[in-house]
């Protein structure tokens, strides 16, 4: 059964909704708001996401952006009443793969979902060997780094020290850890000073990201904002 997510406020709506798909095949989980949206994606990503454009702490525009940054493959469906021009542009524009205006038929909202699901192909959830945070994409198997669209080039123990933090990011890496792993693991032993000068270099390569945070007398941790 195909898992998506849905992100409307209007809980009428949305248990209709749900009830509908769940006939189809698809299970659907609702979140009333933007935060508990992004919440549950950070912890799994669906097959699809439904999105409805007015949220009570946000807009769906924004929701789409902040998806978009992370998982360019997951197929986005807007549900809303907005049916302007201006606002239908907005939403493909800012990363939507389909638009259905209210109100709608649930049978072609299940053949759009269908559709959907067939252009995305392959599972849309693991990018195998991307790693993301905030604006910062790792790509192992090229050893490339982005930050937005643009490459940044590091030296090996930047991208050793950047590496780790992203693979464990939400966790704090140890000071330790970073020596320990980055350079003793080659036979090169190094002064704490040398991991504080190589940290600033690599957030100055990366413009400063909000996503690299310092943990005080620790160490550091990459974390979404």
């Amino acid at each position: 059964m195909k898992k998506l997510y849905y992100a409307e406020d209007d809980i009428t709506i949305a248990r209709s909704v749900q009830e509908y798909l769940y006939q189809q095949d698809y299970s659907t989980e609702i979140f009333p708001t933007i935060g508990q949206t992004k919440q549950a994606l950070e912890k799994n990503v669906p097959d699809l996401l439904l999105v409805d454009w007015n949220m009570p702490d946000g807009s769906g525009d924004e929701l789409c952006r902040w998806v978009r940054r992370r998982w360019e493959k997951l197929p986005i469906l807007f549900l809303t009443v907005r049916g302007d021009a201006r606002d239908v542009v907005s939403g493909f524009e800012n990363g939507a793969d389909d638009y259905v205006t209210k109100p709608f038929e649930l049978e072609i909202l299940a053949s759009r979902i269908r559709a959907l699901l067939r252009r995305a192909g392959q599972n849309p959830k693991e990018e195998e060997g991307i790693l993301r945070c905030g604006q910062i994409r790792l790509d192992e198997g090229k050893t490339a780094v982005f930050c937005g669209q643009e490459e940044i080039g590091l030296s090996r123990p930047e991208y050793g020290i950047l590496l780790i933090l992203m693979k464990n990011r939400g966790r704090t890496v140890t000071r330790r850890q970073l020596l320990e792993q980055v350079w003793d693991s080659e036979g090169n032993f190094v002064n704490d000073n040398t991991l504080t000068v190589t940290m600033k270099r690599l957030r100055e390569k990366l413009h400063n990201p909000a996503c690299l945070k310092t943990i005080r007398s620790f160490g550091y941790r990459m974390e979404d904002v």
